[in-house]
């Protein structure tokens, strides 16, 4: 059994092998694209954090490979700490060198040095060693005319020589790319730019775009555009900049990838997870009651994550967690699949109500508001009963906790008519008199297990109880 995903296997003969999302075609789109215009441009793969972009460029670059293709990967995000991106990327193109190009490089390493922020403070430390000085400071100061002209000339002198330099870097850069990329273009992945520093982010786009911008060279920017747009307002420091506009200037397609079947993806969870392991066990098949667990928890988890709009990073790891969890399970204990997952969640994505939920100190009908917020306000004729019982079973076990402080707490009462009247009402049963949530809270109170607390799934979710060997 595992307790994290690890990075999926890309076999190099097949890279897509084992991808559960079916992306090898937008893969083979995107190559015709880089094939079509072998020239060079900039695309942005543009999706939220946690969507899989990472998994997809590794099995598109491994995908390209094949096809005779040169490619470089570059995290930005494990770079940052270097303050100048212009060494880590001449770093990641220094290990395409070899003894036939080697010569080539050192000659890119030369120019790119012109360039290089590195030759700034050499500058200012040989202009103060020649201020410093007390008797220098002196005629400086008697002079500052003169000693102003003298800076500002070797300033000038320093812009002219970057710019020569600059044309001079890129004629050798596209040199050194054509010298070894066989008429294809290099493709260079940039990954987890967003969550780079902002001033490293910005710069890092400035190098590609004055730099690095070569015929030859394809950037692969993997990105999250709404986290990006926020370093560079951070950078500039304002809220005003258009930082959609300035992202423009860089990048020349943009590209999302479509969202996956959130059916597909938890079934691969479930399978990953090892939840088979334990649903499936014999000795708790033979319990009727509890044969169906396993299948309602995959339906809800996929009515759940959709309703929510989940990402994969997300979806991950509330798998993870629960299946965590039901190591702390009797392989005879009610599990009450939904409201088990809906607990796991709501930990998550709502601490408050789930700490209202452990504190027991208000009344059902509260909790019952409070479910509002966690379910989705439209909900369709076929998705009616699940989120229903869940509602039921949720708040009889709540009310059962609870009822440990408060002896008077109910849900239902019989009323002079002899008919059970309900003192709570429901946010899924729009109906006047609640009818669905009382058959259901009346079919469920007459079953077993209806008389479990709350706890028995908070201790667990909480790891207060111990682990069970399986």
């Amino acid at each position: 059994m595992k307790l994290k995903h690890t990075d999926l296997e890309i076999p190099k003969d097949d890279p897509f092998k084992y991808c559960q999302l079916g992306r090898l075609p937008y893969a083979n789109a995107l190559t015709s694209v880089v094939t079509t215009y072998a020239d060079g441009f900039v695309l942005s793969l543009n999706n939220p954090w946690g969507t899989g972009k990472t998994t997809f460029i590794k099995m598109w670059q491994s995908h390209l490979c094949q096809k005779g293709f040169t490619t470089l990967y570059f995290n930005a995000w494990e770079n940052d700490f270097d303050a100048n991106p212009q060494v880590a990327l001449m770093g990641e193109l220094g290990s395409l060198t070899n003894k036939d190009i080697d010569g080539t490089f050192k000659s890119l390493i030369q120019k790119a040095a012109v360039l290089s922020h590195a030759i700034l403070p050499a500058l200012l430390k040989a202009i103060a060693a020649k201020y410093v000085d007390s008797d220098v400071l002196k005629d400086f100061i008697e002079n500052s005319t003169q000693g102003a002209t003298e800076i500002l000339k070797d300033e000038i002198d320093s812009y002219a020589k970057k710019k020569a330099g600059l044309i001079e870097f890129r004629l050798e850069l596209q040199k050194y790319i054509s010298e070894q990329n066989d008429g294809k273009p290099l493709v260079l992945f940039i990954d987890e730019l967003d969550r780079c520093r902002p001033d490293y982010a910005v710069q890092l786009l400035e190098q590609v775009k004055h730099f690095f911008s070569v015929p030859g060279i394809v950037f692969v920017l993997s990105i999250d555009k709404v986290q990006l747009c926020n370093a560079v307002r951070g950078f500039y420091g304002s809220e005003h900049i258009d930082s959609n506009e300035y992202l423009r200037r860089f990048i020349d397609l943009e590209f999302a990838l479509p969202v996956p079947d959130t059916g597909v993806f938890i079934n691969y969870l479930y399978k990953y997870f090892g939840f088979n392991e334990f649903f499936d066990l014999p000795d708790r098949k033979q319990y009727h009651e509890l044969s169906e667990d396993g299948d309602s928890f995959l339906r809800f988890a996929k009515l759940l994550f959709e309703g929510k709009n989940l990402s994969l990073r997300q979806q991950e790891k509330l798998f993870s967690q629960a299946r965590l969890v039901l190591n702390t399970f009797d392989v005879n204990n009610y599990l009450f699949p939904r409201v088990f997952l809906l607990l796991i969640f709501v930990k998550d994505f709502y601490p408050q109500f789930y700490g209202k939920l452990s504190a027991r100190a208000v009344g059902p009908q509260e909790i019952l508001n409070d479910l509002s917020m966690i379910f989705p306000k439209q909900i369709s004729k076929d998705q009616i009963r699940s989120y229903l019982s869940t509602e039921v079973i949720l708040i009889v076990l709540y009310n059962n906790y609870r009822s440990e402080r408060d002896y008077t707490s109910k849900l239902s009462e019989l009323g002079t008519d002899g008919k059970t009247k309900l003192l709570v009402k429901s946010v899924v049963d729009s109906s006047t008199d609640g009818a669905s949530f009382l058959q259901l809270l009346e079919s469920f109170s007459s079953r077993n297990g209806s008389d479990i607390k709350l706890s028995h799934l908070l201790n667990k979710i909480n790891l207060l109880d111990n682990f069970v060997l399986k």
